[in-house]
């Protein structure tokens, strides 16, 4: 065990003071944890740990009495209470002590900068019986035990994401027991992986959290296809394999939500306001989206050809990927709206790079890829542009770069345009004109409504007797090409 017996150390961080002052009404009982690790960091505490050597149920009742705060259980297996609002700066969550001492409980954790604890009571100091202290001044993280990571493989995640979000670099014999235990992820519950792949998008730096995790062995544990990926060549358009590829879409992507204006212009910041919004899971849109770029290419091992002359193809990839992403997203039990927007993301991922070569699009055209691309045409103007900033190869231009992020500007306007707007309603609805045509109702009702709008959007004012004129030659129109 390293660090010897347990020992007080003065605690110089006034925030874990302060915290401590402020949890005195449990009683006896400790601070540990991630809460206690942030405190003596100086990084503000969004939710504190206690752990209570006797009724938890109890702690939680006088604490919320304290600051007038909300508790209720948390946790059956654990008999441990959350208690938040009031007058409490954090969230804190009441879990009886595990074993004979905090010692005992302490040698249950992770890491060894989680593995320390503070006496709510009395004058005592910290308890770190690993080296904790010594370890976050040093930014290390280093696991408290050699088998502690395979006893539960998630925490291999977790130390991915400690390691960005802290600033903290991975000791290497946590390193290398990370990566033997990385094999092992799928054998616990999958709520608790995606639940760390969440953090982790959620986190500072994302696409750094998953450069770590692939150091780590754990993301192609997670994302099998992307172990596939890893160097695999594609077309000289390419500067990165599929894999490095990959990782740099979603850099780019997290950088484009951070500061969109190099892209977007004058309308960076209403698209960060739309990507702020909440999605599900508790991940906004813009997480969403950084979970599409991360899995946008997911099927280019399974579709990758090369033609007789030499060239690299991935044709139908983001078909399959679609497919593929929904199995993983549905085996790690995302959400339904997840599933569906990461889907629509790599679906259509491809669709406005096909569009580059018909500028300026008239409005019909940026209306069909509007409406193909609904309800996500902010997440995936952002996953193309993110997608041709990272494909940059020997073969690529400056000015490919160029057209194509003045087509997502183009779009975006476009789109910003057509909302003012407002919603484009026929002036006749589709049963009446069905009715009016002597012809029931059928997919080609659906046909001539899409192309009703864009003529609305091309001469707006449409009047009830012009829609039902349009509709008469539009039917003469499609019988006669039919004959």
């Amino acid at each position: 065990m390293r660090g010897g017996p347990a020992r007080a150390t003065r605690v110089d961080a006034l925030d874990a003071a302060a915290l401590r002052r402020g949890l005195a009404p449990v009683g006896g009982g400790w601070l540990v944890g991630g809460g206690l690790r942030d405190a003596l960091l100086g990084v503000p505490v969004d939710d504190a740990d206690l752990v209570v050597p006797g009724d938890a149920r109890a702690a939680a009742a006088a604490l919320a009495r304290a600051h007038g705060a909300t508790r209720f259980p948390l946790s059956d297996r654990w008999g441990s209470w959350r208690v938040l609002g009031g007058g409490l700066p954090c969230s804190v969550d009441i879990t009886p002590l595990q074993g004979a001492g905090i010692e005992d409980d302490l040698r249950r954790r992770d890491f060894t900068v989680n593995a320390m604890a503070l006496p709510l009571a009395g004058e005592g100091g910290l308890v770190d019986p690993h080296g904790g202290r010594s370890d976050l001044r040093a930014r290390v993280l280093r696991a408290t035990a050699p088998d502690v990571l395979a006893a539960d493989p998630v925490r291999v995640m977790r130390a991915a994401r400690l390691a960005v979000q802290r600033g903290l670099t991975v000791e290497p014999g946590t390193a290398v027991q990370a990566r033997a235990a990385a094999a092992l992820l799928w054998r616990g519950a999958p709520e608790r992986v995606r639940d760390e792949l969440y953090r982790i998008l959620r986190g500072p730096r994302p696409w750094r959290g998953l450069e770590v995790l692939d150091e780590l062995g754990a993301l192609g544990v997670v994302v099998p296809q992307l172990e596939d990926a890893r160097g695999m060549e594609q077309n000289p358009y390419h500067h990165r394999d599929v894999l490095g590829h990959t990782l740099e879409v979603v850099r780019h992507g997290a950088e484009i939500l951070a500061d969109p204006a190099p892209v977007f212009r004058s309308h960076g910041p209403a698209l960060v306001e739309e990507l702020a919004a909440p999605a599900a899971d508790d991940l906004t849109r813009g997480q969403v989206l950084l979970l599409a770029c991360l899995l946008h290419d997911m099927a280019k091992p399974a579709t990758r050809a090369v033609t007789p002359d030499g060239r690299v193809t991935f044709i139908g990839h983001d078909r399959l990927g679609a497919a593929q992403a929904t199995d993983l997203l549905t085996r790690l039990r995302c959400a339904t709206r997840v599933r569906e927007t990461v889907a629509l993301c790599v679906r259509e991922h491809l669709r406005l790079g096909f569009l580059v070569h018909r500028q300026p699009l008239d409005i019909r055209r940026v209306d069909r890829y509007l409406r193909a691309t609904a309800p996500a045409e902010a997440e995936l103007l952002v996953l193309t542009a993110a997608d041709r900033l990272a494909t940059d190869g020997p073969r690529t231009t400056p000015l490919q770069i160029t057209r194509h992020l003045d087509l997502v500007r183009q779009v975006d306007a476009a789109r910003h345009a057509l909302r003012a707007r407002g919603p484009v309603r026929p002036p006749v609805p589709g049963d009446a004109l069905a009715a009016h045509l002597g012809r029931a109702p059928g997919p080609w009702l659906g046909r001539l409504l899409a192309d009703l709008r864009e003529e609305q959007l091309v001469r707006p004012g449409m009047t009830a007797a012009r829609a039902r004129r349009f509709a008469e030659e539009w039917v003469r129109r499609e019988d006669g090409a039919a004959g």
